[in-house]
Protein backbone atom coordinates (compact mmCIF):
# COMPACT_ATOMS: atom_id res chain seq x y z
CA UNK A 1 0.00 0.00 0.00
CA UNK A 2 1.30 3.63 -0.89
CA UNK A 3 0.76 6.89 1.01
CA UNK A 4 -1.92 8.71 -0.49
CA UNK A 5 -0.67 12.01 -1.69
CA UNK A 6 -2.78 15.26 -3.13
CA UNK A 7 -2.65 15.30 -6.66
CA UNK A 8 -1.26 18.45 -8.30
CA UNK A 9 -4.27 20.39 -8.48
CA UNK A 10 -5.30 19.41 -4.71
CA UNK A 11 -2.16 20.67 -3.69
CA UNK A 12 -2.42 24.45 -2.97
CA UNK A 13 -6.46 24.06 -1.69
CA UNK A 14 -4.67 21.48 1.05
CA UNK A 15 -2.21 22.98 2.36
CA UNK A 16 -3.83 26.20 3.14
CA UNK A 17 -6.94 24.45 4.73
CA UNK A 18 -4.89 22.20 7.11
CA UNK A 19 -2.62 25.45 8.26
CA UNK A 20 -5.82 25.66 10.19
CA UNK A 21 -5.88 22.04 11.64
CA UNK A 22 -5.63 22.95 15.40
CA UNK A 23 -8.81 24.51 14.59
CA UNK A 24 -10.44 22.11 12.98
CA UNK A 25 -14.21 21.25 12.85
CA UNK A 26 -14.83 17.85 13.83
CA UNK A 27 -16.72 16.88 10.65
CA UNK A 28 -15.90 17.79 6.89
CA UNK A 29 -17.90 16.98 3.91
CA UNK A 30 -15.14 16.40 0.77
CA UNK A 31 -17.53 17.07 -2.02
CA UNK A 32 -17.09 17.92 -6.12
CA UNK A 33 -17.33 16.59 -8.96
CA UNK A 34 -17.01 12.54 -9.90
CA UNK A 35 -13.41 11.94 -10.72
CA UNK A 36 -11.30 14.59 -9.85
CA UNK A 37 -9.54 12.77 -6.79
CA UNK A 38 -12.04 13.68 -3.70
CA UNK A 39 -11.09 9.98 -2.18
CA UNK A 40 -7.33 10.75 -2.98
CA UNK A 41 -7.37 13.85 -0.82
CA UNK A 42 -9.70 12.89 2.07
CA UNK A 43 -6.78 9.79 2.29
CA UNK A 44 -4.58 12.02 1.77
CA UNK A 45 -5.57 14.76 4.57
CA UNK A 46 -5.73 11.98 7.00
CA UNK A 47 -2.19 10.77 6.15
CA UNK A 48 -0.90 15.01 6.77
CA UNK A 49 -3.15 14.57 9.97
CA UNK A 50 -1.54 12.17 11.55
CA UNK A 51 1.90 12.85 10.54
CA UNK A 52 4.11 13.33 12.83
CA UNK A 53 6.95 15.55 10.98
CA UNK A 54 4.38 17.23 8.76
CA UNK A 55 5.95 19.52 5.80
CA UNK A 56 4.08 22.61 4.92
CA UNK A 57 1.10 21.03 6.60
CA UNK A 58 1.54 17.94 4.31
CA UNK A 59 2.80 13.96 5.48
CA UNK A 60 6.34 13.84 5.89
CA UNK A 61 6.31 10.06 4.38
CA UNK A 62 8.94 8.95 6.94
CA UNK A 63 8.02 8.99 10.07
CA UNK A 64 6.46 5.98 12.31
CA UNK A 65 2.92 7.72 12.09
CA UNK A 66 3.18 7.69 7.81
CA UNK A 67 4.45 4.36 7.61
CA UNK A 68 1.73 2.70 9.86
CA UNK A 69 -0.53 4.37 7.28
CA UNK A 70 1.05 3.23 4.02
CA UNK A 71 1.14 -0.41 5.76
CA UNK A 72 -2.67 0.55 6.32
CA UNK A 73 -2.29 -0.34 10.24
CA UNK A 74 -2.10 3.05 12.29
CA UNK A 75 -4.45 2.48 15.23
CA UNK A 76 -6.09 6.14 14.82
CA UNK A 77 -7.28 5.97 11.31
CA UNK A 78 -10.94 4.18 10.49
CA UNK A 79 -11.72 3.85 6.78
CA UNK A 80 -15.83 2.98 6.94
CA UNK A 81 -17.12 2.08 3.49
CA UNK A 82 -19.73 -0.44 2.26
CA UNK A 83 -18.36 -3.98 2.00
CA UNK A 84 -18.89 -3.49 -1.76
CA UNK A 85 -16.20 -0.96 -1.93
CA UNK A 86 -13.87 -2.73 0.59
CA UNK A 87 -14.21 -6.24 -1.82
CA UNK A 88 -13.35 -3.72 -5.28
CA UNK A 89 -10.37 -2.37 -2.92
CA UNK A 90 -9.17 -6.07 -2.35
CA UNK A 91 -10.02 -6.02 1.43
CA UNK A 92 -11.07 -9.60 3.01
CA UNK A 93 -10.83 -8.69 6.63
CA UNK A 94 -11.00 -5.98 8.78
CA UNK A 95 -7.81 -4.44 9.65
CA UNK A 96 -6.69 -1.62 12.44
CA UNK A 97 -6.82 1.02 9.36
CA UNK A 98 -10.61 0.00 8.49
CA UNK A 99 -13.98 -0.41 10.63
CA UNK A 100 -14.87 -2.18 13.45
CA UNK A 101 -16.27 -6.14 13.33
CA UNK A 102 -16.19 -8.24 10.37
CA UNK A 103 -15.76 -7.58 6.55
CA UNK A 104 -17.51 -9.32 3.93
CA UNK A 105 -15.10 -11.90 2.74
CA UNK A 106 -13.55 -10.83 -0.98
CA UNK A 107 -14.19 -14.35 -2.13
CA UNK A 108 -15.73 -17.31 -0.15
CA UNK A 109 -18.79 -19.27 -0.21
CA UNK A 110 -21.08 -16.43 1.78
CA UNK A 111 -24.54 -16.57 -0.08
CA UNK A 112 -25.17 -12.73 1.22
CA UNK A 113 -23.87 -10.57 -1.32
CA UNK A 114 -21.47 -7.80 -0.31
CA UNK A 115 -23.56 -4.60 1.44
CA UNK A 116 -23.23 -1.51 -0.82
CA UNK A 117 -24.78 0.50 1.64
CA UNK A 118 -22.66 1.87 5.19
CA UNK A 119 -24.37 0.02 7.78
CA UNK A 120 -25.62 0.79 11.41
CA UNK A 121 -23.54 -1.56 13.08
CA UNK A 122 -20.26 0.15 10.97
CA UNK A 123 -20.77 3.06 13.47
CA UNK A 124 -21.51 1.83 16.21
CA UNK A 125 -18.83 -0.28 16.61
CA UNK A 126 -16.46 2.47 16.24
CA UNK A 127 -17.69 3.68 20.13
CA UNK A 128 -15.08 1.81 21.55
CA UNK A 129 -12.43 3.27 19.67
CA UNK A 130 -13.98 6.68 20.52
CA UNK A 131 -13.27 5.98 24.06
CA UNK A 132 -9.31 4.73 23.21
CA UNK A 133 -6.46 7.48 23.73
CA UNK A 134 -4.97 8.50 20.62
CA UNK A 135 -1.46 7.23 19.95
CA UNK A 136 0.54 10.06 21.58
CA UNK A 137 -1.84 12.49 21.62
CA UNK A 138 -2.60 13.21 18.38
CA UNK A 139 -5.42 13.09 15.97
CA UNK A 140 -7.89 10.25 15.05
CA UNK A 141 -9.50 10.41 11.56
CA UNK A 142 -12.78 8.78 10.79
CA UNK A 143 -12.98 8.13 6.60
CA UNK A 144 -16.10 8.09 5.44
CA UNK A 145 -16.32 7.03 1.62
CA UNK A 146 -18.87 7.28 -0.15
CA UNK A 147 -21.05 9.36 1.88
CA UNK A 148 -24.57 8.77 0.30
CA UNK A 149 -24.02 5.12 0.67
CA UNK A 150 -25.14 5.96 4.58
CA UNK A 151 -28.76 4.20 5.33
CA UNK A 152 -31.02 6.31 7.08
CA UNK A 153 -30.78 4.68 10.15
CA UNK A 154 -26.66 4.29 9.94
CA UNK A 155 -26.99 8.11 8.88
CA UNK A 156 -29.13 8.84 12.15
CA UNK A 157 -26.30 6.70 14.02
CA UNK A 158 -23.78 9.31 12.47
CA UNK A 159 -25.62 12.17 13.56
CA UNK A 160 -26.14 11.53 17.00
CA UNK A 161 -21.61 11.14 17.29
CA UNK A 162 -21.44 14.09 15.38
CA UNK A 163 -24.02 16.12 18.16
CA UNK A 164 -21.57 15.06 21.28
CA UNK A 165 -18.32 14.61 18.82
CA UNK A 166 -15.57 12.64 20.64
CA UNK A 167 -12.62 14.93 21.61
CA UNK A 168 -9.29 14.91 18.92
CA UNK A 169 -11.66 13.37 15.89
CA UNK A 170 -11.62 14.23 13.16
CA UNK A 171 -14.73 12.78 10.72
CA UNK A 172 -13.92 12.76 6.89
CA UNK A 173 -16.92 12.49 4.65
CA UNK A 174 -16.34 12.06 1.19
CA UNK A 175 -19.41 12.46 -1.60
CA UNK A 176 -20.25 14.29 -5.20
CA UNK A 177 -23.26 16.14 -3.93
CA UNK A 178 -23.91 17.08 -0.26
CA UNK A 179 -27.86 17.01 -1.10
CA UNK A 180 -27.58 13.53 -1.48
CA UNK A 181 -27.12 13.37 2.24
CA UNK A 182 -29.63 13.86 5.12
CA UNK A 183 -29.70 17.94 5.77
CA UNK A 184 -29.56 17.37 9.63
CA UNK A 185 -26.01 15.59 8.72
CA UNK A 186 -24.63 18.01 6.65
CA UNK A 187 -25.70 20.81 9.07
CA UNK A 188 -23.19 18.97 11.93
CA UNK A 189 -20.15 19.29 8.78
CA UNK A 190 -17.97 22.12 7.36
CA UNK A 191 -18.02 21.96 3.43
CA UNK A 192 -14.67 21.68 1.92
CA UNK A 193 -15.69 21.69 -2.21
CA UNK A 194 -12.88 20.70 -4.73
CA UNK A 195 -12.92 22.13 -8.53
CA UNK A 196 -12.18 20.41 -10.89
CA UNK A 197 -8.58 21.05 -12.14
CA UNK A 198 -7.82 23.73 -15.58
CA UNK A 199 -7.78 21.52 -18.54
CA UNK A 200 -3.82 22.31 -18.55
CA UNK A 201 -3.02 20.88 -15.42
CA UNK A 202 -5.19 17.82 -16.39
CA UNK A 203 -3.47 17.45 -19.54
CA UNK A 204 -0.51 17.33 -18.23
CA UNK A 205 -1.12 14.97 -15.93
CA UNK A 206 -2.96 12.44 -17.65
CA UNK A 207 0.34 12.56 -20.32
CA UNK A 208 2.69 11.76 -17.27
CA UNK A 209 0.03 8.66 -16.58
CA UNK A 210 1.03 7.72 -20.60
CA UNK A 211 -2.57 8.48 -21.75
CA UNK A 212 -2.99 9.15 -25.23
CA UNK A 213 -4.79 10.68 -26.74
CA UNK A 214 -5.21 12.60 -23.83
CA UNK A 215 -7.43 15.12 -24.92
CA UNK A 216 -10.32 13.19 -26.09
CA UNK A 217 -9.85 10.80 -22.90
CA UNK A 218 -10.01 13.84 -20.88
CA UNK A 219 -13.39 15.38 -23.04
CA UNK A 220 -15.44 11.99 -21.93
CA UNK A 221 -14.98 12.71 -19.10
CA UNK A 222 -16.16 15.64 -18.74
CA UNK A 223 -12.86 17.17 -17.72
CA UNK A 224 -12.09 15.13 -14.81
CA UNK A 225 -8.70 13.61 -15.28
CA UNK A 226 -9.01 10.13 -13.06
CA UNK A 227 -12.09 9.61 -14.28
CA UNK A 228 -10.28 10.16 -18.08
CA UNK A 229 -7.70 7.68 -16.56
CA UNK A 230 -10.60 5.32 -15.69
CA UNK A 231 -12.05 5.52 -18.94
CA UNK A 232 -8.44 4.94 -20.72
CA UNK A 233 -7.49 1.87 -18.55
CA UNK A 234 -11.13 0.41 -19.82
CA UNK A 235 -11.34 1.02 -23.44
CA UNK A 236 -9.19 1.44 -26.87
CA UNK A 237 -10.66 4.87 -28.09
CA UNK A 238 -12.10 7.63 -26.51
CA UNK A 239 -15.24 7.04 -28.46
CA UNK A 240 -16.43 3.13 -27.98
CA UNK A 241 -16.86 1.56 -31.25
CA UNK A 242 -20.67 1.28 -30.57
CA UNK A 243 -21.47 4.68 -30.25
CA UNK A 244 -20.27 5.29 -33.24
CA UNK A 245 -22.25 2.48 -35.23
CA UNK A 246 -25.44 4.11 -33.70
CA UNK A 247 -24.39 7.68 -34.12
CA UNK A 248 -23.63 7.25 -37.47
CA UNK A 249 -26.60 5.71 -39.10
CA UNK A 250 -28.73 8.16 -36.83
CA UNK A 251 -27.04 11.10 -38.23
CA UNK A 252 -27.36 9.96 -42.09
CA UNK A 253 -31.39 9.06 -41.26
CA UNK A 254 -31.20 5.79 -41.36
CA UNK A 255 -31.90 2.73 -38.49
CA UNK A 256 -29.31 1.13 -36.55
CA UNK A 257 -28.99 -2.36 -36.17
CA UNK A 258 -30.36 -2.42 -32.61
CA UNK A 259 -30.04 -6.19 -32.36
CA UNK A 260 -26.29 -6.21 -33.33
CA UNK A 261 -25.69 -2.99 -30.95
CA UNK A 262 -27.46 -5.50 -27.94
CA UNK A 263 -24.78 -7.96 -28.48
CA UNK A 264 -21.78 -5.52 -27.94
CA UNK A 265 -23.48 -4.15 -25.13
CA UNK A 266 -24.61 -7.23 -23.20
CA UNK A 267 -21.15 -8.34 -22.83
CA UNK A 268 -20.30 -4.95 -21.07
CA UNK A 269 -21.08 -3.76 -17.49
CA UNK A 270 -24.15 -2.16 -17.84
CA UNK A 271 -22.99 1.40 -15.92
CA UNK A 272 -20.36 1.51 -18.85
CA UNK A 273 -22.22 1.79 -21.42
CA UNK A 274 -25.52 3.64 -19.57
CA UNK A 275 -22.58 6.14 -18.45
CA UNK A 276 -21.98 6.51 -22.42
CA UNK A 277 -25.01 7.14 -23.10
CA UNK A 278 -25.94 9.86 -20.30
CA UNK A 279 -22.75 12.13 -22.05
CA UNK A 280 -23.75 11.32 -26.01
CA UNK A 281 -27.29 13.25 -24.59
CA UNK A 282 -25.66 16.00 -23.34
CA UNK A 283 -23.74 16.50 -26.16
CA UNK A 284 -27.18 16.23 -27.82
CA UNK A 285 -29.11 18.47 -26.36
CA UNK A 286 -25.76 21.22 -26.32
CA UNK A 287 -25.79 20.49 -30.13
CA UNK A 288 -29.73 20.86 -30.41
CA UNK A 289 -29.29 23.89 -29.03
CA UNK A 290 -26.26 25.29 -31.24
CA UNK A 291 -23.25 24.83 -28.53
CA UNK A 292 -20.67 22.64 -28.88
CA UNK A 293 -20.19 19.23 -28.18
CA UNK A 294 -18.50 18.35 -24.82
CA UNK A 295 -17.94 14.72 -24.16
CA UNK A 296 -17.09 13.55 -27.66
CA UNK A 297 -15.48 15.82 -30.32
CA UNK A 298 -14.96 13.28 -32.02
CA UNK A 299 -18.69 12.55 -32.75
CA UNK A 300 -19.54 16.17 -33.22
CA UNK A 301 -20.37 16.08 -36.93
CA UNK A 302 -22.40 12.81 -36.05
CA UNK A 303 -23.93 14.38 -33.12
CA UNK A 304 -24.76 18.02 -34.90
CA UNK A 305 -26.80 16.73 -37.58
CA UNK A 306 -28.99 14.13 -35.29
CA UNK A 307 -29.68 17.53 -32.86
CA UNK A 308 -30.94 19.24 -36.09
CA UNK A 309 -33.73 17.05 -36.25
CA UNK A 310 -34.77 15.91 -32.89
CA UNK A 311 -37.59 17.78 -30.46
CA UNK A 312 -35.65 19.02 -27.13
CA UNK A 313 -38.63 18.14 -25.30
CA UNK A 314 -38.40 14.28 -26.54
CA UNK A 315 -34.40 14.32 -25.70
CA UNK A 316 -35.04 16.00 -22.53
CA UNK A 317 -37.35 13.12 -21.63
CA UNK A 318 -35.27 10.80 -22.46
CA UNK A 319 -32.18 11.80 -20.60
CA UNK A 320 -34.38 11.58 -17.86
CA UNK A 321 -35.45 8.34 -18.40
CA UNK A 322 -31.98 6.95 -19.18
CA UNK A 323 -30.95 8.25 -15.56
CA UNK A 324 -33.76 6.06 -14.13
CA UNK A 325 -31.98 3.26 -15.90
CA UNK A 326 -28.67 3.95 -14.49
CA UNK A 327 -30.34 3.00 -11.19
CA UNK A 328 -31.09 -0.78 -12.34
CA UNK A 329 -27.61 -1.04 -13.94
CA UNK A 330 -26.59 -3.03 -11.09
CA UNK A 331 -30.00 -5.12 -10.81
CA UNK A 332 -30.19 -9.11 -12.00
CA UNK A 333 -31.60 -8.88 -15.31
CA UNK A 334 -31.48 -9.58 -18.78
CA UNK A 335 -28.29 -8.12 -20.00
CA UNK A 336 -29.38 -8.24 -23.96
CA UNK A 337 -33.27 -7.34 -23.01
CA UNK A 338 -31.95 -4.23 -20.86
CA UNK A 339 -29.38 -3.01 -23.70
CA UNK A 340 -32.09 -3.91 -26.44
CA UNK A 341 -35.08 -1.84 -24.97
CA UNK A 342 -32.62 1.17 -23.67
CA UNK A 343 -31.21 1.60 -26.82
CA UNK A 344 -34.62 1.20 -28.38
CA UNK A 345 -35.96 4.22 -26.77
CA UNK A 346 -32.31 6.11 -27.65
CA UNK A 347 -33.06 5.52 -31.39
CA UNK A 348 -36.93 6.45 -31.03
CA UNK A 349 -35.61 9.55 -29.52
CA UNK A 350 -33.25 10.60 -32.13
CA UNK A 351 -35.33 10.07 -34.99
CA UNK A 352 -37.37 13.54 -34.62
Amino acid sequence: MSLAQFLPWHEATASAWLAHRERFAHAWLIHGAAGIGKLDFAAAAAASLLCESPRNGLACGECIACGWVRSGNHPDLRRIRPEAVAVEEGSDAATPDEEGGEAAPATGSSKRAPSKEIRVDQIRSLEPWFNTATHRGGWRVALIYPAHTLNVISANALLKVLEEPPAHTVFLMVVEAPDRLLPTLVSRCRRLPLATPPPEQALAWLREQGVRPAEGWLAAAGGAPLGALRLAQQGDSPVPAWLNQLTEPLAGGRQPDVGTLAETLEKLPAAEWLDALQRFYTDLMLAASGAAVRYFPALGQDVAAIGKRVRPAVVADAARWLTRQRGLASHPLNAKLFAHATLQRVVLSCQG
